[in-house]
């Protein structure tokens, strides 16, 4: 039986089956990418049900070994609650000192643990590479500055102690973090140059997706076209806000949605299984040696496969290379 989801009176639910001769709480901790320790405190909580397999009124233990297939239903904490077990996750890192990494995350990758991708994310990454990370005031962000979206790629900012974290996000706060993004937009735009604004909210219809709505978060985004043709336009956008989503649902809403963003009105492509979007510059004066410190990430493979294949984009260029800038 694969994992399902549902809710209780507003808890997150995630049922999956039970694998023969495993222990209650090795199985729970495998399939969320938890500790042991905090898979133990779920079913001590009464945070984990088994279908037809306990009696009932009796407690169930860590160590109780289920039935194959066994349904196993798991209420979910808040993901701040979490205590993930490190594994091992590719991505690259750029740039590492003793307070800070600067990290190229991969398309595909999630940040932080989410309904139904509990396991595999750049938190529990994090965690492996890196076991001395932390402690922080708020455990849940190990490390982690600033998000990326699952389908986007490129560089983001982590802190490897609490005063660089707070150091680092009254940057973002001050907007003296500068991040540039390369997109594919559909369409040739009015104006080569200019400024995109909508205050940015969830959509009350589908929690999934973002739009300009009114009581949304003020959001600012700049953009410069760096080349048009064939029907969609290479953009370079500076979001001077950090509104989740916030340069897909600006361009969307402009009537040029991203390539690849099918969640937004834009064209699905055969050999794209993303959306063409990539933090490709970031820019900050370190914390704490006070030097101006500027990264650049190469445009991804596939990414540069598309642009070229389906628009004829660099034909003479081999992509943005990575740099390092002192």
């Amino acid at each position: 039986m694969p994992a399902m989801r549902g809710s209780i009176e507003g808890n997150e639910v995630e049922n999956f089956s039970a694998e023969a001769e495993q222990r209650l709480d090795v199985l729970i901790s495998r399939h969320l990418g938890v500790t042991r320790s905090f898979a133990q405190k779920l079913i001590r909580e009464g945070r984990v049900a088994l279908k037809s397999a306990v009696p009932p009124g009796k407690a169930l233990k860590p160590s109780y070994k289920p039935p194959a297939g066994i349904c196993i239903s798991v209420s979910i904490p808040s993901p701040e609650a979490f205590e993930l077990e490190p594994e091992d996750v590719p991505f690259e890192v750029v740039y590492e000192d003793d307070c800070l990494l600067v990290v190229d995350k991969p398309a595909g990758l999630v940040v932080y643990p989410l309904p139904g991708r509990w396991k595999g994310t750049l938190a529990h990454g994090l965690l492996f590479r890196y076991p001395g990370l932390g402690p922080f005031d708020d455990a849940a962000r190990y490390g982690v500055v600033h998000r990326l979206d699952a389908v986007t790629s490129g560089l983001m900012l982590a802190a490897r102690e609490q005063k660089t974290m707070n150091l680092l996000q009254k940057a973002f706060a001050e907007r003296r973090v500068k991040k540039e993004y390369i997109a594919l937009a559909q369409g040739n735009f009015a104006r080569p140059e200019g400024i995109l604004e909508g205050p940015i909210g969830r959509l009350p219809q589908n929690r999934l997706k973002m739009a300009v709505v009114e009581g949304g978060r003020p959001s600012v985004t700049e953009y410069r076209v760096l080349w048009s043709g064939n029907g969609c336009s290479l953009v370079l956008c500076k979001p001077l806000t950090g509104r989740t989503h916030q340069i897909r649902v600006h361009m969307s809403v402009n009537g040029h949605p991203l390539v690849g963003d099918t969640l937004y009105g834009g064209i699905e492509v055969n050999d794209l299984d993303r959306v063409f979007l990539h933090s490709w510059r970031l820019s900050f004066t370190h914390p704490s040696a006070g030097r101006p410190l500027s990264f650049t990430s190469r445009l991804p493979k596939e990414l540069r496969r598309v642009a070229h294949n389906h628009y004829r984009l660099f034909s003479n260029i081999s992509g943005f290379g990575t740099t390092i800038d002192n």
